[in-house]
């Protein structure tokens, strides 16, 4: 039988240790081929370029099929897809792993999770890792287990009926980590604040900085799981419809049209 086709994908750009773990992993199980960004695209989420050229360059990345892009996490996945991929069949995407945590509101605005995502809406089973340390040297021995383990269940089950997990894993030795929760998207947000200072030409500069708030305290969402020592799975998808409010809204097809009609 052939192997599976892996892509891998992250933000933090081809240089990034967490690519290189994930790589490691999903060795183990197919054939793979990275396409990462050449640079950091933190926060990126699910933008596109459109406004310049796209550029692929292909790198050595020990034996793997390594491309580096110059634009973003999604255009990374597109371009795999229908350029370096179009006519063979993607049967894995992983994302990461990731530098920080992409748990509750993060996934908004997680280059990551959006690369991961954008393979999913081709129908293609993705995972996006992320590993709660920020530190470019973050020791990946925990998360690369966790990684194998999860892949490994994935390719052997599939994901029905969803085609996203969204993995975080918190940043403790292997023996600390309780064990793994599939759980629901925790309910937080971050109280933005702009550091103001001048550049060397006097003009004003605005450097975005916070602090993330939990408002949500239930025992099965990914921020409980991942402040107790467990990794936290969520399975994750692109409709942002709030389907509860859509009864309650009723009025505004109804009664608002009337008024429109005899205004």
């Amino acid at each position: 039988m052939s192997k599976p086709l892996i892509l891998v994908t992250n933000d933090d750009g081809i240089l990034a240790p967490g690519l290189k773990a994930l790589v490691g992993v999903a060795s183990r199980f197919g054939e793979v081929v990275v396409v990462a960004p050449d640079s950091p695209q933190s926060g990126q989420g699910h933008a596109i370029t459109l406004e310049s050229p796209l550029r692929l360059r292909k790198v050595h990345f020990d034996d793997i099929d390594a491309y580096e892009c110059s634009g973003t996490p999604v255009d990374c996945v597109k371009l795999a897809k229908n350029v370096l991929l179009k006519d063979r069949t993607i049967d894995l995407c992983l994302s990461g792993i990731n530098h920080g945590a992409n748990s509750s509101i993060n996934v908004i605005y997680s280059g990551t999770m959006s690369a991961a995502m954008e393979a999913s809406l081709e129908g293609v089973n993705s995972i996006g890792f992320s590993l709660l340390d920020y530190n470019f040297d973050a020791d990946f021995t925990a998360a690369t287990s966790i990684a194998e383990t999860i892949v490994e269940q994935v390719l052997v089950n599939g994901l029905p009926p969803c085609k996203l997990l969204n993995v975080n894993i918190p940043s403790l030795p292997a023996t600390e980590i309780k064990g793994m929760r599939v759980c629901r998207q925790g309910n937080g947000s971050w109280i933005e604040d702009f550091q103001e200072g001048l550049d060397p030409r006097g003009e004003k500069y605005y450097w975005l900085t916070g602090r993330f708030v939990n408002k949500d305290h239930g025992e099965d969402t990914d921020i409980w799981a991942l402040a107790n020592g467990y990794v936290s799975i969520v399975p994750t998808g692109f409709d942002l419809t709030v389907h509860g409010a859509i009864p309650s809204l009723k009025y505004l097809q109804e009664s608002a049209f009337q008024k429109i009609m005899y205004k």
